[in-house]
């Protein structure tokens, strides 16, 4: 890990610093906190040293920022990975369908639509919704 040498304690420093060294950006990220924190740290009064409580206050909302960092990241690779699906099964509409009811009965049909609900793509023959689990067969609609 390097360290960071800086004159002053103030964020907007912090980041005319990092520009002009080309490693600059506008949003404080989890390395810029951990940056400012060791600067903090390393600038702090020996006498007058920082109390545990403020130090272990600021590891907590370090600890939070990443944690709602890694749920934007995960949240985000959903919202893809939901979507993608959805996009991928509207190939369906207009196709011929063979699905297994929740009786185990056959049935078949075109697909009309494709709709997303409770969290699962579904798509809809007639007036019935579909899970794409469900499905056993697809065809071209003659």
């Amino acid at each position: 890990m390097t360290s960071v040498q800086t004159d002053s304690l103030y964020y907007n420093d912090f980041v005319k610093n990092q520009k002009n060294q080309g490693q600059g950006s506008t949003v404080l990220d989890k390395d810029a906190f951990l940056k400012l924190l060791i600067v903090q740290l390393q600038n702090q009064d020996p006498l007058n040293p920082m109390e545990d409580k403020e130090f272990i206050a600021q590891m907590a909302q370090f600890s939070a920022l990443e944690q709602m960092t890694n749920m934007n990241v995960n949240m985000q690779k959903f919202m893809e990975a939901q979507m993608n699906n959805f996009t991928s099964h509207s190939d369906l509409i207009g196709k011929q369908i063979e699905w297994t009811t929740s009786s185990g009965n056959k049935r078949e049909g075109i697909v009309t639509s494709v709709m997303f609900k409770d969290g699962d793509v579904q798509v809809v023959v007639g007036d019935t919704n579909v899970k794409t689990d469900n499905i056993t067969k697809i065809t071209n609609a003659e």
